[in-house]
């Protein structure tokens, strides 16, 4: 069920509704500002282009079918330049095609949304299975230095909410923002609460004025011209200064391009790394997990505490930038951090980076889309007993 008054939706009340993770994805898309998608299909991605082709046109939107995924990040950043919010929605296979041009993307300060719907990989692998294998690719899967945000939602009321907030970032600081999910979270139904449409927070970019010449980053974001305002401004992928200017020899406009679209993420890192916490100064066993894994988490916590086990759990709704600031207060007071993911142990080596006072183990499950139990979370901590 859409959310009605769709051209002034910030009219709307506040509503429950019962929706499929993807569904929730498109709806707050619609709700952030989003009016340009382009796709092709990949399962299990494929409901967020099927619901947007119905939903974007409903509010003056464009929805296009490319011919391949090159293609369709190709025409976001085109929409983005234009002055519209766009977003595209993929697979492992389609992210992979996709990383060339994100990296135009960084390069240019270009803000887009890209939700990758994580399944069983690499290559074909397993379509329709759910896995957690492109952590590392959402944040190292193009080439070159650059800083990326990578929101992960573990429920479809958070597939609601961090789509919104993954929206906002992209705006406000001009660069590309992944949603990194999965099968299990964008198949799932659950029930959503819409809070009032006026009390969502919305961020637009910041135009520039008619006097403004600088329209890439130093310091601070640089206001984003659109195409056909009036701007004399070239958009390259090239090393390019402030103004746009080209050059591909001078190593000093080179360094000082690069720490400008590193530093705004990189300074940012605490209004940005957002996580759930419980009890991380006061444990002996730590859980660090992300995604539809940290749904077991929980039971496993509780039951743990039942056994009188102090666990502390730090579930990572922001990736990247990795929130290293919590983590070692985990590893303050853990003894043993236990990393669950779906995957051969993405997320544990940067936790065991960061942790290096506690011991790190990983607890990994790969192919078939089986998810990881509270119970066998559950015999993970009680190894250390």
């Amino acid at each position: 069920m859409p959310i009605r008054n769709e051209k002034r939706c910030h009219k709307v009340s506040s509503k429950t509704f019962f929706w499929q993770g993807n569904e929730a994805c498109v709806e707050a898309a619609i709700v952030a500002g989003c009016r340009f998608f382009a796709g092709y299909p990949i399962s299990p991605a494929n409901e967020i282009s099927e619901y947007m082709a119905v939903r974007l046109p409903k509010v003056g939107g464009i929805f296009m079918q490319m011919e391949d995924e090159i293609a369709s990040i190709g025409a976001v950043m085109g929409a983005s330049w234009c002055g519209v919010k766009a977003m595209t929605a993929t697979s492992g296979p389609g992210f992979s095609l996709m990383q060339e041009t994100i990296g135009w993307g960084f390069m240019t300060e270009t803000p887009c949304v890209v939700v990758d719907v994580q399944r069983v990989g690499p290559g074909t692998g397993q379509a329709t299975k759910a896995a957690q294998g492109d952590v590392m690719q959402a944040r190292w899967g193009t080439h070159g230095d650059y800083s990326a945000i990578v929101l992960s939602p573990n429920s479809v009321q958070e597939m609601f909410e961090l789509t919104i907030r993954a929206f906002n970032l992209a705006e406000k600081y001009r660069t590309p923002v992944m949603v990194l999910t999965d099968e299990i979270i964008a198949h799932l139904r659950e029930q959503v609460a819409i809070p009032p449409l006026e009390k969502i927070e919305i961020i637009n970019r910041r135009k520039p004025n008619a006097e403004d010449k600088i329209f890439f980053g130093l310091e601070n974001v640089a206001p984003m011209p659109s195409v056909g305002e009036g701007f004399n401004v070239a958009v390259t992928a090239s090393t390019h200064d402030e103004y746009g200017v080209r050059f591909t020899a001078d190593p000093k406009v080179h360094r000082r391009m690069l720490e400008a679209i590193n530093n705004k993420i990189k300074k940012n890192v605490n209004e940005i790394a957002e996580v759930e916490t419980h009890n991380v100064d006061n444990c002996k066993v730590g859980i660090v997990s992300f995604g539809c894994t940290s749904r077991a988490v929980y039971e496993a916590v509780e039951a743990a505490e039942a056994k009188r086990i102090k666990t502390g759990h730090v579930r990572l709704k922001t990736i990247w930038p990795f929130p290293e600031k919590q983590i070692r207060l985990l590893a303050e007071s853990a003894e043993r951090i236990i990393v669950p993911e779906m995957n051969l142990g993405q997320l544990y080596y940067e936790v065991k980076r960061v942790a290096c006072s506690s011991e790190v183990v990983p607890l990994n499950r790969i192919g078939g889309g089986e998810m990881i139990t509270p119970e066998e979370i559950l015999a993970e901590i009680l190894k250390g007993e």
